[in-house]
């Protein structure tokens, strides 16, 4: 979105020193907690690591990441007007750890930034705010983000300043540890940069030696097909096998990584009131997550980024994780799914109720009989040949 004067005929003389400094003032008076200014450009390897990324087929089903790469390799690809970039940080941090939702075995582990109010709402309405400011301020256009466009945000967030992108690739600050939501205003105005962030990392591998997943390759690279916040989020399909067992109770992205970098005993809990976990979120029972139907669910996670993946989506994660609970109890709920209208949620319920109570899918053969969709059959075919053994595959 656009603001300020755009003719260069109208656009006054700034002082960019002054600026900067009540621009500042004004992001923390609206609740940002970092504002920092890189000139709009981006070193040449930068663009080069997204290439290989691509190339490599590391980003999975994000299509988007592919799109319009010129766009998103450089600012002036997606905006040639712009002369700086402002980086802001609104902290999200947790009130307990992390870490601390995986012991229970009956209940979701949801990732900390997903627990509230969904952030691209909230900073983008302050990003407006403080866009309406600047432009009137500078008579300068300007556009804001807040990831919705092709915008290198975290090399971007390293260059002004606000961290450095770890390891696990993700953005760590000295003041703010892993906990750092992000949003950017491209500028015409030409503003005092400041110094770039340089690599805390060490010989630290805490992040890559705890993803269950084993997500990295190597420092510095992820590959999105191995990640649970990837495969729980943006892969529409049955869960590949292999991970359903290391995503454990995780139903909604993954905060490993994140919560046992070292970087964090310096975070704080959030001040944000938007992003203090809703109710429906709050130690949830896998039991009554499973049981939502769609219009259940969407007024359950209204204003949600859970929201965005759909009803279906979110019961199989939900299923993985009653698989992975060793509560016998919990099998009555995969078996209530067996003929529920998406083949996502039949499948994922066969493999649950195969995991709980090895005995239950013979018993059940018979919905087997009426079942046309491949994925769901392949389940099907792995729940009764581990009963039956290896001559019933």
């Amino acid at each position: 979105m656009g603001y300020g004067c755009p003719t260069r005929e109208c656009r006054p003389t700034v002082d960019g020193v002054e600026l900067k400094a009540a621009l500042i003032e004004r992001a923390l008076a609206l609740g940002f907690e970092a504002v920092r200014v890189t000139p709009a450009n981006l070193a040449p390897e930068i663009g080069a690591g997204l290439d290989s990324y691509i190339e490599a087929g590391r980003h999975g089903d994000m299509d988007w990441l592919a799109r319009e790469p010129e766009r998103r390799r450089h600012p002036n690809g997606l905006w040639p007007e712009a002369r700086s970039v402002i980086v802001l940080g609104m902290n999200y941090g947790p009130e307990t750890d992390p870490l601390e939702a995986l012991a229970h075995k009956d209940r979701a582990a949801v990732a900390s930034y997903a627990l509230g109010k969904d952030y691209h709402d909230i900073i983008k309405k302050k990003l407006k705010e403080l866009g309406r400011w600047l432009g009137q301020a500078s008579g300068q256009p300007l556009k804001v983000f807040v990831d919705t466009a092709p915008v290198m945000e975290k090399p971007l967030a390293q260059a002004a300043g606000l961290g450095w992108q770890g390891k696990h690739t993700n953005l760590v600050s000295r003041d703010f540890g892993s906990w750092l939501f992000l949003g950017e205003i491209f500028t015409a105005v030409e503003l005092p940069p400041d110094e770039p962030e340089i690599d805390h990392c060490g010989s630290c591998s805490a992040c890559q030696d705890i993803c269950p997943t084993a997500a990295f390759p190597a420092p510095y690279r992820l590959d999105a097909r191995r990640c649970i916040s990837y495969l729980t989020i943006e892969h529409k399909g049955p869960i590949p096998l292999e991970f359903r067992v290391p995503m454990g109770n995780r139903i909604y992205g993954c905060d490993d990584c994140l919560a046992v970098c070292p970087w964090n005993k310096f975070a704080s809990r959030t001040a944000e009131l938007a992003f203090d976990p809703r109710a429906v979120l709050t130690a949830p029972r896998l039991a009554d997550l499973a049981r939502l139907d769609d219009a259940a669910f969407r007024a359950a996670f209204a204003g949600s980024p859970i929201k965005r993946i759909g009803r279906d989506r979110f019961v199989r994660n939900v299923l993985i994780a009653i698989g992975n609970s060793g509560e016998a109890d919990l099998a009555m709920e995969a078996e209530g799914l067996l003929d529920d209208m998406s083949p996502l949620v039949r499948g994922m319920a066969v493999w649950a109720l195969a995991r709980l109570v090895p005995d239950r899918p013979a018993e059940l053969v018979t919905l087997r009989a009426a079942e046309n969709d491949s994925d769901v059959l392949a389940e099907w075919a792995l729940a009764l040949g581990a009963i039956d053994g290896p001559a019933a595959r």
